[in-house]
């Protein structure tokens, strides 16, 4: 629901609008994103336009926390922990507050895990996670700056990450 009012100063000369987004009774809701990884956490979570889904998203939004941030509220879904640890990997200061009858029931801040198994593709196109042999994709991970490093070639990865899940 979008409640626009509308008030008139004597002169017609401005307009004052207030927009809000309605409250989700059960699900979840992505805050502190990285400003401008909203639709890159949809793809994480496996939501494209012809989704059955109620989403809500809203991009560079105000923060007195992080500048700008975006946010991202899913209706009757609750995540699970791989789908956490890859919106880490691109938005490491979220938050995922869990939602039920209206009220936040959980409230916890993404964690970025030690070790990556599967879940990123190394940009290196000669390392071995990358040829027809039965090798499965292993990264150690840095927090600040997140850098992501592959343990077979030692290859970085620090920009694009959403590029590089699997």
């Amino acid at each position: 629901m979008t409640e626009i009012n509308e008030t008139d100063n004597p002169d017609n000369s401005s307009i004052k609008r207030e927009m809000r987004v309605r409250r989700i009774k059960h699900g979840t809701v992505i805050d502190h994103i990285t400003a401008g990884q909203a639709l890159n956490v949809l793809r994480i979570l496996g939501i494209s336009g012809t989704t059955r889904a109620v989403v809500t998203v809203a991009m560079n939004v105000p923060s007195g926390v992080i500048g700008m941030k975006d946010i991202v509220k899913v209706e009757d879904r609750e995540l699970e922990e791989e789908e956490v640890d890859r919106i880490s990997l691109i938005a490491p200061n979220a938050t995922i507050n869990i939602i039920r009858d209206f009220g936040v029931i959980e409230k916890f801040r993404v964690d970025l895990p030690e070790r990556l198994e599967g879940v990123v593709k190394c940009g290196n196109p000669n390392c071995i996670s990358n040829t027809s042999e039965p090798v499965i994709s292993k990264f150690l991970v840095n927090k600040k700056p997140v850098e992501l490093r592959c343990i077979y070639c030692d290859h970085v990865i620090s920009e694009g990450i959403a590029e590089h899940l699997i």
